[in-house]
Formats: structure tokens, C-alpha cells, sequence
């Protein structure tokens, strides 16, 4: 099978076109019957020029999928937490977090690439364990490290709350959500049982 290219031609090889009044040679694919998948349309169907423009002007990949699966399907991210190596929930063996732990793709690469800056400087990496995921996100959050202990945690806090306070930056709110990720990362961060 020859694709000849930039119009999509293949060459028939006695394939019909499979609409049911053509007789044309079936030289042009398009989704198969079988439904949509995350690999793709699976089989092809052939059709001849004129019914593969009829079949594409009148095909809805998103058939039969709810609003929710249509837009996790759309979502610049999909797809980022299928199970891969560092996916797995074995990934974090080595102290660092896991990916799974995550629902952001970005934060879960931060806590990634800031455990590797960290690892790579020499760090001892057995403090990690004892936070669970959802503090350790926490951590980043704060910027603090698995070796924080309660005093840096209280000083970080105050210098956060003093940078992105609105009454601190002349009443600019702009900063608002990030203050409030701050406040809620420091609630559940001051009650961990790391801290004891």
C-alpha cells in the first residue's frame, strides 16, 4: 500500500469503494467501524473520492462520548497520566514523588525536576518518605524541602503571606489565588505527623 503523497491516494490494489451505489476503486481510508479509541479509528474503510469527502463532511469522532470524556479529550493535557514507567505507583521508590500522586501535570513535573535539583546538589533523600504525597505537594507549594522542619515551615509561611498579601502589594490582587494556595498548604502542613 503506497501513499501518494499530500492527497491521502492509495493506491486500490482491488479494493471497491464501500459505499453502497460505487463502483469506484476504493482508494481513499477513513475511519473504520469499530468505535473510537484512545489508539485511534482501528480498522479503515475505502472509499472513492467523492464518498470519503461525504463520509469526513458528516464524521464526529466524539460520537457516543459524554461532555465530561469530550472534554478530558480536548484538554491540552490528556492523556499525561496513562501508566508509564514514571507513572506507576512503584515510581516513587526511589524517595522521589510520584506522578500519580498528582491531578496537575505541571506541579507533578515541579516536585519531579525540584527532587532532581535537589538530588543532584547531594541531598539525603530519606526525609521524603516521611510525608505523605498530598504534603509533599504542600512542600512545594511552600518552596521548603523534605528536610523543612517546623521553624522553617512558620518562617516561610510568614514570608509568603508577606509577599503576596494584597495590603503588602497596594491592595493588587492579582495574587490572591496564590496566597490562598499558600494558607491551605500551611493548614494541612502544620498538622503532619512529620512535624510531630
Amino acid at each position: 500500500m503506497r501513499n501518494e503523497k499530500f492527497h491521502g491516494r492509495y493506491e486500490s490494489g482491488g479494493r471497491v469503494c464501500e459505499h453502497p451505489t460505487c463502483r469506484e476503486p476504493g482508494e481513499f481510508r477513513a475511519p473504520g467501524r469499530a468505535g473510537n479509541s484512545f489508539d485511534g479509528p482501528g480498522e479503515w474503510r475505502w472509499f472513492c473520492l467523492e464518498h470519503v469527502r461525504e463520509f469526513n463532511a458528516g464524521y464526529d469522532w466524539f460520537e457516543g462520548m459524554s461532555a465530561d470524556e469530550i472534554y478530558a479529550a480536548q484538554a491540552p493535557g490528556s492523556g499525561w497520566q496513562t501508566e508509564i514507567p514514571a507513572f506507576r505507583p512503584t515510581a516513587g521508590a526511589d524517595g522521589m514523588p510520584r506522578w500519580a500522586d498528582f491531578a496537575d501535570p505541571l506541579d507533578a513535573i515541579n516536585a519531579r525536576a525540584g527532587d532532581i535539583k535537589r538530588a543532584a546538589a547531594g541531598r539525603n533523600y530519606s526525609d521524603a518518605s516521611r510525608f505523605t504525597p498530598r504534603e509533599r505537594e504542600a512542600l512545594n507549594v511552600m518552596g521548603l524541602g523534605a528536610k523543612a522542619d517546623r521553624r522553617s515551615l512558620r518562617r516561610r509561611y510568614s514570608e509568603l503571606v508577606r509577599r503576596y498579601h494584597p495590603d503588602r502589594n497596594g491592595g493588587d490582587r492579582s495574587k490572591e489565588a496564590h496566597l490562598q494556595r499558600v494558607v491551605e498548604a500551611y493548614q494541612l502542613l502544620k498538622r503532619a505527623d512529620a512535624f510531630g
